[in-house]
């Protein structure tokens, strides 16, 4: 059959895509747009499966249902991508399927959400993926994402928190990464891997004997560089961000009876 040129335009503008690409899926086709539509789906997915190009670059996303949160990362292969309009309008798409989700922790995105990624990679033609994403629930939740969009957290917590205290403690979760202070490996010292501190405390012990100390006072010094460790490590032992000149760590700031039940941090 004879397909019209306002038919290509038509299609064109839909999906971004080529003239002679929409030309050739609508004769493929029969000139259904909605067949069409899929057909270019499936070849550009196949095209963008087989690029080596690096997907390095992206942009982070929250939203909040009721009392869930959600942050999601889209990761593409250029940072111009990533700062388009719609590419970003398609990012709250996909952390919105995920906020709506039942599921707690790392989540994946729904059959919406996955078309949307995929309609991203027709009209911007380049490797375009879901990075990952998290659901968290709770009483309390907030979130915080940098202007640049290019690192975020999200928090739930119980009690007689303030907004301003989750958002800043979401504020000091993103910025939390060297040279500012380490990022935190976990909420506090029971969260932590005894992987992490069995190496940590071989080092301080190596380090004090390798400057000829005994190795009782080896001991003794490489225990107290731990308590200095697993403070700079857990989000509750950091000193907070946003009250460096106090010099009190957040632990300090949480309201009485109030906990913090868990957080995330994305960075692209």
């Amino acid at each position: 059959m004879a397909i019209s040129a306002k038919d290509v335009k038509d299609l064109r503008q839909t999906t971004g895509m080529g003239m002679m690409e929409c030309k050739k899926a609508l004769t493929e086709t029969g000139g259904d747009s909605a067949k069409a539509i899929e057909l270019l789906r499936e070849w550009a997915g196949g095209k963008m499966d087989t690029r080596e190009a690096d997907a390095g670059e992206g942009a982070l996303a929250v939203a909040q249902d009721g009392d869930g949160i959600a942050i999601v990362k889209i990761v593409s292969e250029t940072d111009f991508a990533a700062r388009n309009e719609e590419f970003l309008a398609k990012a709250q798409q996909v952390a919105n399927d995920v906020a709506a989700q039942d599921a707690t922790g790392s989540v994946t995105p729904g059959p919406d959400a996955e078309k949307a990624i995929e309609d991203l990679r027709i009209t911007i033609k380049e490797k375009i993926a879901y990075g990952g994403g998290t659901r968290l629930t709770g009483p309390k939740v907030a979130s915080y994402v940098h202007t640049d969009r290019k690192s975020g957290a999200i928090i739930a917590a119980e009690g007689d928190f303030s907004d301003e205290l989750l958002r800043g403690l979401c504020m000091h979760i993103t910025a939390a990464a060297p040279p500012m202070c380490p990022t935190p490996l976990a909420l506090d010292e029971a969260g932590l891997s005894e992987e992490a501190k069995s190496e940590a405390l071989a080092q301080f012990t190596q380090e004090a004997k390798d400057t000829g100390k005994p190795e009782e006072i080896a001991a003794k010094i490489a225990g107290g560089k731990m308590k200095k460790w697993v403070s700079d490590h857990t989000l509750l032992g950091q000193i907070y961000i946003k009250e460096m000149d106090a010099k009190k760590p957040i632990s300090h700031y949480l309201p009485k009876g109030g906990k913090i039940l868990a957080y995330a941090r994305f960075a692209v």
